[in-house]
């Protein structure tokens, strides 16, 4: 094939306007949404939130839903629930937003990083038994990209070793394991709401579970350890209707009721956008099926993935070029790239705790090549196309 000069190299870009790697879609029914909660009685600690919390009850075919003002949020409540203090561990990956392990942190626990599977990303289940102490607390699980993690095995190693099961699914709202949503299946499950995830409300974030001891908790946790049922005092005899009870230290973790319309409506949109993006999945599936400079991440056939991430991987044996040139090429070729994610104990404040590189070799590997490609349902198969065009432009260009 005949080398077209890149763009970066003063050649014509595949297109002329740029197309980000992630963006939310707000439509005329959302902006509606919104302004008729802003004009409300109530805007914040309204109706709306517990109008959304059933619905994703709903969606997750889970019994209890919290939402809170952001994924981060949903993490730290749930560590809280589940007891985590310090002195005690807790095992995730570090193929992740920095949050799934720095929820650990902030209840004084430490945070164990297992490796990954070098095909699917996602946490191996053999490295979280081998990580497992007498001070294991809890796994933190991470839906990487949107594909569900093998469930089975780990609730069966988190009940053999009686450990609290937290998925974070900040991904992967939509995704269905066995047939089974997101949500309903660990003990806990956190969503994250960003505008760059399936659905959004701006910020946002949830906690599902089936377990009501674990709601209460997560409720407390959320709202300043305050009840304001009667129901639920422990003072029997208050002065009058006005009276409410901390009853542990807790957080402004509320969210607002105009967020919560938002993400009502756009969760009218889930089955929508979860559909665009298995098209577009697809599409650069077998796109890259014969590039093989390009390896795609694989995925476990128990995962029905709403995919929030699409994630190529370099083999940088079969380029002369480095991961860095790659990047900066695509966004000249005027397709903007990211990289999900930086190993989190490669960051200098776990380096300052002792962390050192090297501790997950699967993990540490698949950083140096990856980049996530545009995934969106506002994409056109132009557009799709294009980011295509623009891989396999570069790819040829840098050929061994």
């Amino acid at each position: 094939m005949e080398k077209e000069k890149l763009a970066i190299h003063g050649g014509n870009p595949i297109r002329e306007t740029r197309i980000d790697y992630g963006r939310q879609w707000i439509g005329e029914d959302d902006v509606k949404a919104v302004a008729e909660a802003l004009t409300g009685a109530l805007i914040t600690c309204g109706p709306r939130v517990a109008e959304v919390e059933k619905r994703l009850a709903e969606v997750t075919g889970a019994k209890y839903a919290v939402v809170v003002c952001n994924g981060t949020a949903a993490l730290h409540c749930a560590m809280i629930a589940a007891g985590v203090g310090p002195g005690d561990e807790v095992i995730t990956t570090p193929l992740t937003f920095a949050a799934s392990a720095n929820c650990a942190v902030y209840v004084g626990a430490k945070p164990v990083f297992a490796d990954v599977n070098p095909e699917t990303y996602n946490i191996d289940p053999d490295s979280i038994e081998a990580h497992i102490t007498d001070k294991t607390k809890a796994v933190v699980a991470v839906d990487f990209t949107g594909q569900a993690v093998e469930h089975d095995r780990i609730r069966e190693i988190c009940k053999k070793h009686n450990l609290t099961y937290v998925c974070d699914a900040a991904h992967a709202i939509g995704t269905k394991y066995k047939g089974q949503p997101e949500g309903s299946i660990a003990d806990m499950t956190c969503f994250s709401f960003h505008p760059v995830k399936t659905i959004t409300a701006g910020e946002g974030g949830a906690i599902t579970t089936n377990d009501p001891e674990l709601y209460k908790k997560l409720r407390l946790a959320s709202q300043h350890g305050i009840v304001r049922n009667p129901d639920d005092f422990v003072e029997k005899n208050p002065e009058g209707i006005w009276y409410y009870e901390m009853q542990t230290l807790g957080f402004n973790y509320r969210m607002t009721d105009f967020q919560a319309a938002l993400l009502t409506s756009q969760l009218k949109k889930l089955e929508e956008f979860s559909n665009r993006r298995k098209e577009i999945v697809k599409m650069y599936d077998e796109a890259f099926a014969d590039v093989p400079e390009i390896i795609v991440q694989k995925e476990i056939p128990e995962s029905d993935t709403t995919r929030h991430l699409y994630i190529i991987q370099l083999d940088l044996e079969k380029l002369s070029c480095t991961r860095a040139e790659f990047f900066q090429a695509m966004s000249a070729e005027k397709v903007q790239c990211q990289v999900h994610y930086v190993p989190v104990y490669w960051f200098p404040f776990y380096q300052n705790m002792g962390y050192t590189k090297g501790l997950c070799p699967n993990a540490e590997k698949i950083y140096k090549g990856i980049m996530s490609i545009p995934l969106y349902p506002m994409l056109s198969d132009e557009d799709v196309q294009s980011a295509i065009a623009a891989v396999k432009k570069i790819v040829n260009w840098y050929r061994k």
